[in-house]
């Protein structure tokens, strides 16, 4: 029987995931496991963050643009920025049209290339234009509309976790935490989340239940097309990788949210 050290697994993703004073006590496999399982409630502290930032802007009378880019500056802030420059790095890979040993190569390096720079250039953007529109709906909206994107992104780590998912290469994040989840937790975690942005839509009302849940599924499914794209070029997953799959989640919860009224 798997145990799950749910104190352990708490640490560990708030430890690797955010910049928040929490101290790793373990890094084997079933911490990672945890972890993992737990991502999406690191998404939760980061998301509810964000929205106080926004939140604490609007309240001080700055329009909603300016809000919206600190509600999407926040969390590169709290993840050091690694998830958006994982997200550059893959873009440099897959674009380099590479066999997977050299685009590795070239995911590891330092610098940026050309594909990176307009892969983040595009993705900020398109944030920070749907919160926006967010924030322009209401407040309460914007707030809402960065605690699901947040969660969704972490959401999209622990589906990129389960099993059957190969790492890339031996060491690295990647290959800590690369098959851990079992399938069916993966599962009932994409459904609790799911579930809670349903009831965070409730309070707009019926129409907002539905485009909310959508969001996280349509990000979900996003992450899980580039996670099959990447597994197929590189041979598995890396670091860089689940930082692509949280931002690609995480701009497509907030593009779903953006639409309608």
């Amino acid at each position: 029987m798997l145990k799950t050290p749910w104190p352990d697994g708490l640490r560990f993703a708030f430890g690797t995931l955010t910049v928040f004073p929490v101290k790793v006590t373990r890094w084997d496999r079933e911490a990672a496991r945890a972890g993992m399982l737990c991502a999406p409630l690191a998404g939760l502290a980061v998301g509810v963050t964000a929205a106080a930032a926004g939140l604490l802007l609007l309240v001080l009378g700055a329009g909603t643009p300016l809000a919206a880019v600190a509600t999407a500056a926040v969390p590169a802030v709290l993840t050091r920025g690694l998830h958006l420059d994982g997200l550059a790095d893959t873009a440099d890979g897959l674009g380099s049209g590479k066999p997977a040993e050299d685009a590795l190569r070239i995911m590891k390096q330092s610098d940026i290339g050309p594909f990176g720079v307009l892969t983040l250039v595009f993705v900020l953007l398109a944030q920070v234009a749907a919160l926006a529109q967010a924030y322009g709906g209401s407040w309460a909206r914007g707030a809402l509309a960065a605690v699901v994107s947040a969660t969704a992104a972490r959401l999209a780590l622990t589906l990129a976790a389960r099993a059957g998912v190969p790492a890339a290469r031996p060491e690295g994040l990647g290959a800590a935490v690369a098959g851990v989840v079992p399938a069916g937790g993966a599962v009932a975690v994409a459904l609790a989340v799911a579930a809670a942005a349903a009831g965070g839509g409730a309070l707009f009302g019926a129409y907002d239940i539905a485009r909310t849940a959508l969001s996280v599924v349509a990000a979900v499914v996003a992450a899980e097309l580039l996670l099959r794209h990447c597994t197929r070029r590189f041979g598995g997953v890396t670091g860089d990788v689940f930082g692509g799959l949280a931002e690609t989640a995480a701009t497509t919860a907030l593009v779903v949210l953006s639409l309608g009224r």
